[in-house]
């Protein structure tokens, strides 16, 4: 990983030198800086410098996204071009700045992207917290009752760190939240507020009971939301538009309290009645037809659905397909076909992470992806692979679901059933044991399969020359 002094000295550079810059500050995130020339810095160029995220024109800033770091990247800024540092940019102040950044003509693709920048920014401040606590799991796998067995799980040291790893991925909606606010230029607490109401402990109860629950006498669908993201980017993404309206219209000296009580008020029907479950709401409505399709479709079908079946995870749907698969295995103790598509999906990830370690230049990605291989590999845990490559590299979306496709058809070919319910992790090849030997051996071979496909696409496919640039 690049030094904070070498970031600034390459930034520095790259916007044309001391003798360009007429003043820089800095907010949470973003080195802002004034230019005499804002023509001379090439945005491409920037963001392939170590430890740069982004770059955003907008008025008479030039700002570059650095991340938490930011404060010491700006101290070295200032020693380099002897400069008189100042006080940070306030949030709020930063907020209304770049609110009136220039935004670019809104085109298909300038829409994509957006979509993509808007879920990368929530979610990549999150990778060291999902690493960490995938990284407990991993301990847990290996030293836990699973494997080595050098504790119970009944040990307080087995507990400890279970309590850990839900630490960082249970309250998920609570810390996206924060991030999606924070993106989106109104109070991060506020989309922090937003993540605590869906994990609310009473309110999920009723999603454990199946007690109908309405909002106004609008009927809810309540789902469990740990472990989830898009809810939350959603519900935040409306709130923000409803806070922004009434924040216009409300007199200065009620604006404190009266804006976040009615933009709730107003928002939380919509929040919990539709966005918020729409995952279940449109799962619910396709799951049956996901599930006939993969049933009558032979191999072709497994395949459809490994490849789907990460962006089934992302937006919570597989949790619907998953039931009636649930209770199909239930009853005669078998999955086949369909119900172990996610297997391969899931190897297929861990190629994804493997692939990008051994592709990406950049130290501190290489670092970051080989750990999210670790935390697939021994702790099952796929999520620091999709949120910390795949949303930034959005070609690994694809790598994954290539992966996954191939593993998938050679288990839909040769009739791979499971015959356990086993962790996530490497030990899942054991639940193809049960059966046949060539059951067995078969099932390995696909996850084989979904592995090395993933890491091939992943390295030749998964990143532009821009992508790459980075050292």
């Amino acid at each position: 990983m690049a030094n904070n002094k070498e970031i600034a000295h390459q930034i520095l550079t790259a916007v044309g030198g001391a003798s360009n810059l007429k003043d820089a500050t800095h907010c949470m995130t973003r080195l802002r800086l004034y230019l005499k020339d804002d023509s001379i810095p090439k945005d491409e160029e920037v963001k392939a410098i170590g430890g740069v995220l982004g770059v955003v024109r907008g008025g008479q800033q030039y700002q570059v996204i650095i991340g938490t770091n930011v404060p010491k990247v700006y101290e070295e800024l200032c020693k380099l071009a002897n400069l008189t540092a100042n006080a940070p940019v306030e949030d709020a102040k930063a907020a209304a700045e770049d609110a009136a950044v220039a935004k670019p003509k809104l085109t298909p693709k300038q829409v994509g992207k957006n979509i993509m920048g808007y879920m990368a920014g929530c979610m990549t401040p999150l990778i060291p917290v999902l690493l960490a606590g995938a990284l407990f799991r991993c301990i847990n796998s290996l030293c836990g009752p699973e494997l080595l067995g050098l504790y119970p799980a009944e040990s307080d040291l087995y507990i400890l760190f279970d309590f850990l790893y839900d630490a960082a991925f249970y309250f998920m909606p609570i810390l996206a939240g924060f991030n999606a606010a924070k993106q989106l230029g109104i109070t991060p607490m506020l989309g922090g507020f937003i993540g605590c109401i869906l994990m609310v402990p009473d309110f999920a109860a009723y999603a454990t009971s199946g007690e109908p629950f309405t909002v106004f006498g609008i009927p809810c669908t309540v789902t469990n939301y740990a472990q989830t993201v898009l809810p939350i980017m959603l519900s935040v993404f409306f709130f923000s538009v409803v806070y922004k309206l009434i924040k216009k219209i409300m007199p200065d000296v009620l604006t404190t309290v009266f804006t976040p009580f009615l933009s709730m008020l107003i928002s939380i029907p919509f929040i919990l009645c539709l966005l918020a479950p729409l995952g279940t709401i449109v799962g619910n409505a396709i799951s049956n037809g996901l599930a006939w399709f993969g049933t009558t479709t032979g191999f072709f079908g497994v395949a459809v659905i490994a490849a789907l079946w990460e962006f089934l995870v992302l937006s919570g749907m597989h949790l619907a397909l998953m039931m009636p698969m649930m209770a199909s295995f239930f009853e005669t103790g078998i999955q086949s076909g369909p119900m172990v598509s996610g297997s391969f999906a899931t190897w297929a990830c861990f190629g994804v992470a493997l692939g990008a370690a051994l592709r990406l230049r950049n130290k501190e990605e290489k670092s970051t992806a080989f750990a999210s291989f670790t935390a697939g590999i021994l702790g099952g845990i796929t999520e620091p692979t999709l949120y910390g490559i795949c949303f930034r590299y959005s070609r690994c979306f694809i790598t994954s679901a290539i992966g996954a496709f191939v593993g998938g058809a050679y288990a839909g070919i040769t009739n791979v059933c499971a015959y356990a319910i086993t962790s996530s992790n490497f030990l899942a090849l054991l639940s193809f044991s049960g059966g046949t030997t060539a059951n067995l051996i078969n099932g390995i071979i696909a996850c084989a399969i979904s592995l090395v496909v993933g890491v091939v696409a992943t390295y030749f496919f998964g990143f532009s020359k821009k992508d790459l640039e980075k050292v």
